[in-house]
């Protein structure tokens, strides 16, 4: 058992046993080392040369500790290590454990999700262009990674203007007898009637991910001789629209800041921190133009110098980014410079990467403005926090004041019904903490008991699901087992939506399992936002604008939403699933492997018939039963 943390880390006397024995087995060869809680959780990944040497340091003199290692080293409850052959494979190691783990101790990209990414497919014989989450080794180009879907979105508006590209699902023949209207508001070559050749098409896609890239250059002197071209061979309408598309490009480019005489392709990276939290700003130059700039938030940084937090960030976003560029410019030396080179190198294909501290000259003007920009970034940030972090507070003391709670609801969780006409149906928990949404805890639940349109007997079912979980959960940590976070803790405001009705059967669910009391219950009618309470007659109507309502409603809203998406996907899958079971030969096995190969109808006869096969369980007779089926 762990012992009781007294305000300094072990000494050699009292480390617990499990981990001396640990200690005492290290190998002396580079690796990761990976720290977990009593509970079986990371909470930090690092790496090392020798990894007995640099794991051995955490638990020997307390004097040499900051105060956040000190309260790391206080959960370690136990300790896993990977072996790897050399410093370059540790470090690819510990950033991909990393990001699987986002461990708390470590420094880390907030709010971590995957960012989105400029896709063009060009793989495809008509090259289509998209935005997806997720870079995979397609044969596809990728730009990114982008902090703002909305700023993605402006982007390819913008190309999409320059560059007709395709966006529709059909075949490309080119025999199709008629075009969208994409083609008759010019936003579509039209490949599909033959207006474009693929090779045209090909060298039009070329030039947007060239556009995307700062090389404009080439890409207007080529259109300017095929202009001139069209126009001596009397084809002026392509001219003129070459020529209109030469002058958007030109227009664009007028806004790209030159900034550097130097062609070198740079990446300016500088960055500004207040209370825990660092914002990296980057500038991207390509053949001397600013073209574009994103700015990233870190957390974990306390008690971290600099140095140290460039360097997390480095390794951070280039594991993700689609492009690395041959020089990066820093603010300040990093202690990892030459490792983090090499691996640069490497995910460049095996060209050069410089990573530079430019101190006289355009490169460090450079630095300058991108520092410039991270502390203006950030002041604006925190003004927005704080702004939002206001209202929320405020939103909860009404709250509190309101339904008369001894504490603010600090955790909301509230309930919806969706089905069609009795089928399908669904309830959503949706979950908010300190008032803001917490989406990993949102949890859904098929109804499975329920016979028809009856949203009372669905809410009955789904509450009582839901607090026999916490039930559940409580039994699980007397016997020191995992539990799932969402049902692990009761809620300070339970609301259900509907008002009286799905109030009645929350207050016997709370009855029949003894939970009576230990949080605010409230049924909010759909029709006046009135909140209706257990035992009481009147409702309570918030005031019209006040932030409390504004929250309720916000909620509300929320698991609505929740409830109706869960209610589609449930109706979708069941209505394939409906329509496969008709067909003769396909049973549960195959039908569950066509589910999940191909998720809809319409993808199943969009297959080929080889893809069809390769489905397990699959074969020809099937495939032919299947066409016959459901043509």
């Amino acid at each position: 058992m762990m012992p009781v943390y007294t305000g300094s880390c072990y000494s050699l006397m009292d480390i617990p046993a499990h981990l001396q024995g640990i200690l005492d087995n290290l190998p002396q060869k580079p690796g990761c080392y990976i720290y977990k809680d009593i509970n079986g959780k990371v909470i930090y990944v690092g790496k090392a040369i020798i990894l007995r040497n640099r794991v051995r340091s955490y638990f020997q003199n307390e004097n040499r500790l900051d105060f956040k290692t000190r309260q790391l080293v206080k959960h370690i409850a136990n300790i896993e290590w990977i072996v790897v052959g050399s410093e370059l494979e540790a470090l690819i190691l510990e950033m991909n454990l990393i990001k699987r783990y986002r461990p708390q101790y470590n420094i880390r990209l907030k709010d971590d999700k995957r960012y989105p990414y400029i896709k063009v497919h060009w793989a495809e014989p008509f090259p289509k262009v998209t935005i997806t989450r997720l870079m995979e080794q397609d044969g596809s180009r990728y730009f990114g990674p982008y902090t703002s879907v909305w700023a993605v979105h402006q982007t390819l508006d913008l190309l999409r203007r320059i560059f007709p590209y395709l966006s529709c699902d059909r075949e490309i023949t080119g025999q199709d007898a008629r075009a969208c209207l994409y083609h008759d508001i010019k936003l579509c070559t039209a490949p599909c009637i033959g207006a474009i050749d693929a090779k045209s098409y090909r060298q039009m896609i070329d030039d947007l991910c060239g556009f995307l890239q700062g090389r404009t250059d080439p890409i207007v002197n080529r259109l300017k001789k095929e202009m001139l071209a069209a126009s001596d061979d009397l084809k002026f309408e392509k001219a003129a629209t070459i020529r209109d598309q030469i002058t958007a490009i030109e227009k664009v480019v007028e806004k790209q800041k030159v900034v550097s005489t130097n062609q070198v392709d740079s990446d300016i990276i500088a960055m500004a921190r207040a209370d825990g939290e660092a914002c990296v700003q980057i500038f991207f130059i390509r053949s001397g133009k600013l073209i574009g700039r994103e700015y990233f938030i870190l957390e974990g940084t306390e008690e971290v110098n600099d140095s140290e937090v460039v360097s997390e960030f480095l390794k951070q976003f280039y594991v993700d980014a689609a492009n690395v560029p041959s020089q990066v410019l820093l603010p300040q030396e990093i202690e990892e410079h030459r490792i983090i080179e090499e691996w640069l190198n490497t995910r460049r294909g095996g060209k050069k990467v410089r990573i530079k501290v430019p101190t006289t000259g355009q490169g460090r003007d450079l630095v300058q403005m991108a520092t410039n920009n991270a502390v203006e970034t950030l002041t604006a940030l925190r003004n927005q926090w704080q702004a939002d972090t206001n209202k929320q507070t405020e939103a909860l003391t009404e709250l509190q004041q309101a339904l008369k709670m001894n504490e603010p609801p600090n955790r909301i969780e509230c309930f919806d019904i969706s089905n069609t006409q009795g089928t399908n149906s669904v309830a959503s928990m949706v979950v908010f903490e300190q008032g803001v949404p917490n989406k990993k805890m949102y949890r859904r639940f098929n109804i499975q008991t329920v016979d028809g349109p009856d949203d009372f007997a669905s809410m009955e079912e789904a509450l009582t699901r839901r607090f026999k979980r916490w039930l559940a959960a409580q039994e699980q940590s007397d016997v020191g087992k995992k539990n799932d976070e969402s049902f692990s803790r009761l809620p300070d405001l339970l609301i259900v939506d509907g008002g009286k009705g799905q109030l009645s059967r929350a207050v016997k669910v709370m009855d029949e399992l003894g939970l009576t009391g230990m949080f605010t219950l409230a049924g909010l009618a759909k029709q006046e936002e009135e909140l209706f309470f257990p035992h009481q007659s009147d409702p309570l109507i918030l005031p019209r604008h006040s932030q409390g309502l504004y929250l309720v409603q916000r909620v509300r809203d929320e698991a609505h939403r929740f409830a109706i998406t869960a209610h589609r996907n449930r109706r979708t899958k069941e209505g394939l699933a409906s329509r496969l079971d008709k067909v003769k030969g396909i049973g549960p096995a195959r039908r569950k492997a066509l589910l999940k190969q191909f998720g809809s109808i319409e993808n199943i006869l969009a297959a080929s018939d080889e893809q069809l096969a390769a489905v397990p369980g699959m074969n020809a007779d099937v495939v032919a039963s299947l066409r016959a089926s459901l043509d």
